[in-house]
């Protein structure tokens, strides 16, 4: 599963850098103002934007990855990168949407369902769980005994 979380990861985060640097390089060309802004800084915010969120992908994959080769559940800072990029594709789940068609949403709510389910695999307990020790005293050979109430003398 966290193999799987990985390279679906590590895609995007090529896809996102590479759609946004797309983005970026048909603002440069343009050459058109939008609402009095500058071409050339909208230019470069949506390059360093999609190079932003490229990285911030590319480490939750490798999160991921790192899960996958140790087989043992994130912990720390990969546990809290791993649940912000659910939170991350929930949201945008719901502005894709709304904004560009269902598809791409049905693409988000997987990815977030494989994250999701990457975090509760790997939280389950291994093994057998230890035996619970009697509590009423069956398992010593004794009686079991109950307090009662306190005796009360002359």
């Amino acid at each position: 599963m966290a193999w799987i979380v990985a390279l679906v990861l590590f895609a995007e985060a090529v896809g996102v850098a590479a759609l946004n640097w797309f983005l970026g390089i048909v603002v440069d060309r343009q050459d058109m103002s939008l609402a009095g802004l500058d071409p050339d800084m909208m230019s470069v915010s949506s390059k360093a934007g999609g190079v932003v969120f490229g990285l911030y992908f590319a480490l939750c994959g490798l999160v991921a990855l790192l899960v996958a080769l140790r087989d043992r559940p994130p912990a720390g800072f990969g546990r809290v990168l791993l649940i912000s990029v659910a939170v991350v594709h929930g949201l945008l789940g719901a502005f894709a949407w709304s904004l560009v068609g269902w598809p791409s949403f049905v693409f988000m709510v997987v990815v977030l369902a494989l994250v999701v389910l990457l975090l509760m695999t790997y939280d389950a307990p291994r093994g057998p769980a230890p035996a619970e020790e009697p509590r009423d005293g069956a398992g010593d050979g004794g009686s079991p005994v109950t307090p009662g109430p306190a005796p009360t003398g002359p």
